[in-house]
């Protein structure tokens, strides 16, 4: 094969191929009868392994020392097993984050055409705060997360309750993350949804999968919006990195809130109009 067969073969330019033959990481092609360097299959197969390592990271020299060690060996060296185990949960890192920004974008959608739902049906007491209710299981993290930051961020504009399927009691990280805002949740109690039933809302939201699949139906017309977070209390380790679980928590609720705010807000300003 000539260089243009091979570049072409392996994705890259002809002049790319040439930089890392001038830079150590490939052995020059010998030149053929006719002045043409030659390459063969073996050149080629270095050729892909150098370019797959230097998207890696790894320097011209260094990629084709390696290179020409696997190809010689026919096997993985270990000096690239911990690359590639640290590539492999890069990529898995990276997938995880995908999927949780996939879900916050169907999360904004959600409120979004809540808020528009709501802009439909007017509004006829304008002192009245929008009423929110927050419901997960045990109503110990999320839910009381989001019930505390909702109730500082939001105002007066709103009226916040949060409730579990099967509650079972505020986690003391929970009160150590708000603390840690200016938040005193010290004397919040763990509430049962049943305490709410009857109660008219203009957003119920579950805040995670299982409450999701077993939340009441709340009288009256509302809007359901499912946020799905992660529950710190499944963390396991010190009391530093179970700590820090819930403040990423605390952050996650906050992403969500500036959006659902504003929408809700705008929603009901609408209302007022569309009722005037």
């Amino acid at each position: 094969m000539r260089v243009s067969d091979v570049a072409k073969r392996a994705g890259i330019a002809p002049s790319a191929v040439r930089f890392y033959e001038s830079a150590g990481a490939l052995p020059r092609a010998p030149r053929a009868g006719n002045g043409y360097r030659e390459y063969d299959e073996a050149d080629l197969a270095r050729l892909r392994l150098v370019i797959t390592l230097r998207r890696l990271g790894v320097a011209p020299v260094e990629a084709g020392r390696l290179a020409a060690l696997c190809l010689d060996r026919g096997a993985v060296d270990l000096d690239l097993q911990p690359l590639i185990a640290e590539q492999r949960a890069a990529v898995a890192r990276q997938r995880s984050d995908l999927a949780r920004l996939d879900a916050e974008l169907d999360d904004l959608e959600a409120t979004i055409s809540a808020a528009g739902r709501a802009t439909q049906g007017g509004v006829t007491v304008p002192d009245v705060p929008i009423r929110v209710l927050f419901v997960c299981t045990g109503n110990s993290a999320r839910s009381q997360l989001a019930e505390a930051l909702l109730t500082r961020h939001g105002g007066p504009a709103f009226e916040v309750h949060s409730a579990g399927t099967e509650p079972r009691g505020v986690s003391p990280y929970t009160v150590r993350a708000l603390a840690a805002v200016g938040i005193d949740w010290s004397s919040a109690r763990s509430k049962s949804v049943d305490e709410f039933l009857g109660q008219p809302f203009d957003y119920v939201v579950t805040v995670c999968d299982r409450a999701r699949q077993v939340c009441p139906v709340f009288p009256g017309s509302y809007n359901s919006l499912h946020w799905g977070l992660e529950d710190p209390a499944e963390v396991e380790g010190t009391d530093a990195e179970k700590l820090a679980a819930f403040e990423r928590t605390r952050m996650e609720v906050m992403m969500r809130l500036h959006p659902f705010i504003e929408l809700a807000l705008r929603a009901r300003r609408a209302g007022f109009e569309l009722a005037s």
